[in-house]
């Protein structure tokens, strides 16, 4: 975000609710050129005027709509954990101050904060100490490793992190009334989103809208919903958890997907029509990892089944397709993934006889989440790929 004084959004916000640049400074309990000064700076970080001024007072214009309803979004975050520790805090803290907070959370680590935010040590160390003088009580366990935050410390570092990323998405917000893109759309994606989902997405959103910047990052589904809910990522593509793993996100459903068993194209079993359980056990495996949607269905098809020990659990194609390529392992995976290697004829599907249960695929996203326009488009550009998968 251009402008990083939480004073003078906080006088712009008051400014939006009372009209008048009096009344603001009275609230703020500052005077009013400094008012005045801050909406300058505003307009001026923003690209354009976020007021209409007229004789009846201040009033918001579209771009500073845009504006308002970010900063609400942030604060009603931020401001319920400040309160948690003091009230003062609301008054006093800085972005500066609140940035290096999370950081220490985060690293437990004075001198790691500091690495990561690129700053020198007596900086992080010397906010750390402001916020706490501030506060008026400890926010953090000195132990011989390190820092370990209380536990209104660690709420308050995860509401930052995500009143940061509304300042973000604010960012892009305004960029749109310029006809620019800003900030980037970071996607979670799970194996299945990686192979067929998100490439003809992730292409025809390029076609529209060819500055944006869009960051992947694969992982495993917890490590993902860590990073979504901490605001690092935005959504995540791929097989849904039944029920919800936590209620502070929302899952959307776009298609089922049903897994199919795959072999190299020499693999005595292909070509064998119904193959059983008894015949499919007597070979090695390659697997999606233990906890998965995928290895839950594999473990209840064969649960009155001995398998060969050494099962090999991986979620990646590519590798299942060179193992079950180079030997006798057969690997279980999403139909969808599978469809490619198969029309390809890198590799075989063995047929079992059996109709595999539906997996919900889709999105996964905070409950709180209100997306950009650019990151509308890229959802709805993933969610028409999903028709034609559920088709």
């Amino acid at each position: 975000m251009n402008s990083r004084n939480l004073r003078h959004l906080r006088l712009f916000l008051a400014v939006a609710d009372t009209g008048k640049l009096t009344l603001a400074s009275q609230a703020a309990h500052v005077s009013q050129p400094a008012v005045t000064q801050a909406i300058g700076k505003l307009e001026r970080d923003f690209g354009g005027p976020l007021f209409d001024r007229t004789r009846q007072g201040f009033f918001v214009t579209p771009r500073g709509g845009a504006l308002v309803d970010r900063l609400r979004r942030a604060f009603d975050r931020l401001d319920p954990a400040l309160a948690d520790i003091s009230p003062r805090l609301k008054l006093t803290a800085t972005m500066a101050q609140l940035q290096a907070l999370a950081a220490v959370v985060e690293t437990e680590n004075v001198t790691l904060a500091a690495r990561r935010l690129d700053l020198a040590q007596p900086t992080v160390h010397r906010a750390i100490t402001l916020l706490e003088r501030e506060a008026g009580r400890r926010l953090f366990e000195r132990v011989s490793f390190g820092m370990v935050a209380t536990r209104q410390t660690t709420a308050l570092a995860r509401a930052v992190l995500l009143a940061f990323r509304e300042f973000d998405q604010a960012e892009a917000d305004l960029a749109e009334f310029d006809g620019r893109d800003a900030g980037r759309i970071v996607i979670g994606a799970l194996p299945l989103a990686r192979s067929a989902l998100l490439p003809q997405a992730l292409v025809a959103f390029r076609s529209v809208r060819p500055g944006q910047r869009v960051l992947v990052v694969d992982g495993l589904y917890d490590e993902l919903l860590t990073g979504l809910r901490r605001g690092d990522i935005d959504v995540i593509v791929g097989a849904l958890r039944q029920p919800a793993p936590i209620g502070d996100v929302v899952q959307e459903q776009l298609f089922d997907d049903h897994l199919t068993i795959i072999a190299g194209n020499d693999h005595p079993l292909v070509g064998r029509i119904g193959v059983s359980r008894e015949a499919l056990s007597a070979f090695p495996w390659v697997v999606p990892r233990e906890g998965t949607p995928a290895r839950l269905q594999f473990d209840a098809f064969f649960q009155s089944i001995d398998l060969p020990a050494g099962i090999i659990e991986a979620g990646s194609i590519l590798l299942m397709r060179e193992i079950v390529a180079a030997s006798e392992h057969l690997g279980c995976i999403s139909g969808q993934q599978a469809l490619a290697e198969i029309s390809k004829g890198l590799v075989a599907e063995i047929d079992v006889g059996t109709s595999w249960p539906g997996r919900p695929i889709g999105l996964t996203y905070r409950e709180t989440w209100a997306p950009t326009r650019a990151q509308s488009m890229l959802l709805e550009l993933i969610r028409s790929r999903a028709v034609h998968k559920a088709s």
